[in-house]
This record gives C-alpha cells, structure tokens and sequence, in this order.
C-alpha cells in the first residue's frame, strides 16, 4: 500500500515539474508583431466585415499563450498574396458580444466565414497550411 503511494507521489511531482517546464516555455514566447494587413474586428465593425467573400476570423485573447503561437500562421496566411480570405481578429476580452453571439468557449477558435456565414469553426493552434486547406474548400 505504501509503495502505491510513493509511486503515485513520484508521479505527481514528475507531471506537476513538466507542467511548470511548459508554462515557463510559454511564458518566454516573445511576442510577434501582428501583419499590417490583419483585420482587427470589433463588436462594432463585426458584421460588416464579414458580410462579404471568405473571412476567417481569430478570436483570441492577450493573455492566452496558445494565441500568441498562431501569430506567425495568421501573418503568413494575410501576407500571402495567393489567400484570397481576409483575415481578422477579434478580442474576445474587449469585444465580449461577438464572442458570446458565436458561443466562443474556448481559445483560440477560428471561424470562417462566407457571405457572413459560418462555413467551418476551428479550435486549437493550427498552421497556415492547415488554414489554406480549408480556406481553399471555400473559394
């Protein structure tokens, strides 16, 4: 009985020393400055920026470390002059209407858009080639 819990202890302590290793790893993430031609939404600009053509849209919060990781596939993804999406961003801290409209509950999520409908939600970090798959199923 003793020796179960001292392996479970072990355990513990080895899951707990890599869950600190991988905070620290995503603390240190130095922030990406976002692309020029990323559209920043607001609660206000929302609908109209989506209304029209194929748009995805981030939606992401400043303190959320695995947003900070999409940053470089968004800025190659609105960098690339073949994408024929816009892409946008929307703060779900700052702009909490749109994100409950949408049912976010978890970041980052991407939607994206035709014509102002969602055609395909997204969850999780994905690349910018993961991203141009399914933007080409749209176009």
């Amino acid at each position: 009985m003793e020796a179960t819990f001292i392996i479970l202890g072990v355990l513990a302590v080895g899951m707990g020393f890599l869950v600190f290793r991988s905070y620290l790893k995503m603390k240190n993430i130095k922030s990406i400055p976002e692309s020029g031609k990323i559209k920043i939404l607001t609660d206000q600009n929302f609908k109209n920026q989506i209304k029209t053509g194929v748009v995805l849209v981030d939606f992401w919060a400043a303190w959320c470390m695995p947003c900070r990781l999409m940053v470089p596939a968004l800025n190659e993804l609105a960098e690339d002059p073949d994408n024929k999406a816009l892409i946008a961003k929307l703060n779900v801290d700052e702009q909490r209407s749109t994100a409950s409209t949408f049912g976010i509950r978890s970041i980052p999520t991407s939607i994206l858009f035709k014509n102002g409908k969602e055609v395909e939600r997204i969850v999780g970090v994905k690349s910018a080639d993961q991203f141009r798959r399914v933007i080409t199923k749209y176009n």
